[in-house]
């Protein structure tokens, strides 16, 4: 198990050091010119050239590269050009509700998709395996946006089942302020027993997070039903129905275990594609999350808040896979050998 942990932590080291010198290439490409963008288009000569001495932009590529990544290491990812405070200070208000939102998902997905797939999978080629199937296939190939605009319409404003837009109802500020300790708002509300805000927060996250759990919960499904096929024709599972054990026992009892190990790689992947694909759904829902501060950045061509955003989805994808990996190794021992 050790040496296990140590290949893939050295794996993902590598990755994030790959993340870091691609993230610095591709924000020295983008066009503009970062002096002028945080001095502002009014800026002289003399202060544009006391804010490239400040960032160092005159120096070198490789120089800035040694610069940034030392910066990194001490803890310091830049300052925004457009906010003017530390990118790791923005990105700490900004990220919790992001993972709130696909945190939610993640688990809406993982709580359908498993169920769907080991019923898929118990009747297969019949009624409910087509249902799951079809209903799978749409779910990962409906466009997100599309998904989240027409959800927005018919529970939101038709039907007024749903708030609209929002984390959650902004008059709760004055009448049942919330206690802050992880920032993330359901989570603090549930601490500190804010009955209200935590309503409102469900109520707010209902829509968005089933918008974002559409994809991985078909994922999730199809690949829980492929897994599963495969378990069921192995030969330890003929040997179970031998000895007298039914369909629905040799899937839930013998065979989803080992199935798990390949949809756990799923779902660590659907994960880092859930954040990203969450910012469009952020926009749609007024979501205060990493999405609506990389539109914003980007906008603004504020390029160490790019960066920054960059760099913490990748450090999140990689610190995903290399929980899974773990995961993978206790659910099947055989995954450690390889």
């Amino acid at each position: 198990m050790a040496r296990h942990l140590a290949r893939r932590l050295g794996q993902a080291l590598l990755v994030v050091a790959g993340v870091v010198v691609l993230t610095f290439t591709v924000t020295r490409l983008v066009p503009g010119d970062p002096a002028v963008a945080y001095a502002g288009p009014k800026a002289t000569p003399e202060q544009l050239a006391e804010v490239r001495e400040r960032f160092g932009l005159d120096d070198p590529l490789p120089a800035q590269l040694v610069a940034y990544v030392r910066d990194l290491l001490a803890g310091d990812w830049g300052t925004s050009l457009r906010t003017r405070q530390p990118v790791r200070d923005d990105l700490y208000l900004a990220f919790p509700a992001s993972l709130e939102l696909v945190g939610a998902a993640l688990a809406l997905a993982i709580a359908v998709g498993v169920p769907a797939g080991v019923l898929a999978a118990r009747h297969n080629r019949r009624l409910p395996d087509l249902g799951v199937r079809f209903t799978s296939m749409l779910a990962v190939s409906v466009p997100v946006f599309w998904l989240a605009l027409t959800l927005q319409l018919v529970f939101a404003s038709h039907l007024g089942w749903f708030p609209i837009a929002g984390e959650y109802d902004s008059s709760l500020d004055t009448t049942s302020p919330l206690t802050l300790w992880t920032n993330i708002t359901a989570v603090d509300a549930l601490i500190t027993g804010n009955w209200p805000i935590l309503t409102s927060t469900l109520q707010h996250l209902a829509l968005p997070a089933l918008v974002v759990a559409a994809y991985p919960a078909g994922v999730i499904a199809q690949m829980t039903r492929a897994a599963l096929m495969e378990e069921a024709g192995q030969d330890h599972a003929r040997m179970e129905r031998a000895l007298g054990f039914g369909e629905t026992a040799v899937l839930t009892r013998f065979a989803l275990r080992p199935s798990l190990a390949p949809v756990l790689s799923i779902v660590a992947l659907v994960f880092a594609y859930s954040i990203v694909n969450g910012f469009l759904v952020e926009a749609v829902f007024n979501w205060p999350g990493l999405g609506r501060y990389a539109a914003e950045s980007i906008k603004a061509r504020d390029t160490p808040a790019i960066a920054g955003v960059t760099l913490l989805v990748a450090l999140v994808y990689t610190l995903a896979n290399l929980v899974v990996d773990l995961l993978q190794g206790v659910v099947d021992p055989r995954v450690r050998a390889r």
